[in-house]
């Protein structure tokens, strides 16, 4: 890496271009910033060769960095010193951290016999789909789905309020929902909404409903679920607002209903194990 490389050379130029939308749907790739989430993109280059295919870094290489970058060349990733410049123009934020890298995006598919999955329907604010993105993951959500005039998961804000979980769990795309609402039928899952004029107020009583499997469907924090596309699902259910506070957030609505369905989930599970007879020794 003794080479200095510029905002003007060809690898630093081509990276670039992924700061676009339509680049990255072209290529396949986005631009990921960060030593945490950096981290986890080497992590999956350590057994997906391709993942990550370049790393850019600024001097002075920090400790952790120089871990970073050793794992990097170790799984076949390109590493350059750039210049301050050159990462600047590789990132979107006013203060960039020096870091950034060139990953594939991965390849998404609803898993077998999914429980539990987060759905975005018009969510537009990438930092608020970011989050939801990472509390899915957190919650253990089998699969995150972006419907409609959703924005693009590898958008830079996105990937970075995602804090890595882009790599851990399936995020997917689909421009119709009626065609993202018969792939989530069809794997099983029942299509809750989470409205604020639902008929159902999230709670006890709503926990044999959630203890099945569960697509959760969340729309923008400026309108909500379409209402046409509401229509659609199976049970529409309000989180119950105790205070004054006119409304929660996108985050913060997706974190409690994907936590209340992991709590009827988990307790259904324990039910049914205590419910199963424990054969003898014969």
């Amino acid at each position: 890496m003794s080479e200095l490389l510029t905002e003007r050379t060809p690898r630093v130029a081509a990276a670039r271009k992924l700061l676009r939308r339509a680049a990255r749907e072209d290529t396949g790739r986005f631009l990921l910033e960060g030593v945490r989430p950096a981290h986890d993109a080497v992590t999956r280059a350590e057994t997906d060769p391709g993942a990550v295919t370049d790393l850019f870094v600024t001097e002075p290489v920090a400790d952790r960095e120089r871990d970073l970058l050793i794992r990097a060349r170790e799984a076949g990733v390109r590493t350059a010193l750039v210049t301050e410049k050159a990462i600047a123009g590789l990132t979107d934020t006013v203060h960039p951290q020096g870091l950034v890298l060139v990953c594939r995006q991965p390849d998404a598919e609803l898993p077998p016999a999914p429980r539990l999955v987060a759905v975005l329907v018009d969510v537009a604010d990438p930092g608020n789909a970011g989050t939801v993105i990472r509390t899915a993951d957190a919650a253990g959500a089998d699969a995150v789905l972006l419907l409609g005039d959703s924005v693009d998961p590898y958008n830079p804000k996105c990937v970075r309020a995602s804090m890595g979980s882009l790599f851990h769990l399936p995020v997917l795309r689909e421009r119709d929902p009626d065609a993202g609402f018969s792939r989530l039928r069809a794997a099983g899952l029942g299509l809750v909404v989470a409205d604020g004029g639902g008929e159902t107020v999230l709670g006890p009583g709503t926990d044999d409903l959630l203890a099945a499997p569960t697509a959760w469907i969340l729309g923008s924090e400026a309108h909500g679920v379409p209402a046409e596309v509401a229509a659609q699902a199976d049970h529409r259910v309000r989180v119950p607002i105790r205070g004054r506070a006119e409304s929660l957030n996108l985050a913060t609505a997706a974190a409690v209903c994907l936590y209340a369905s992991v709590r009827a989930q988990s307790a259904w599970a324990r039910e049914t194990q205590a419910a199963t007879p424990v054969e003898g020794p014969r």
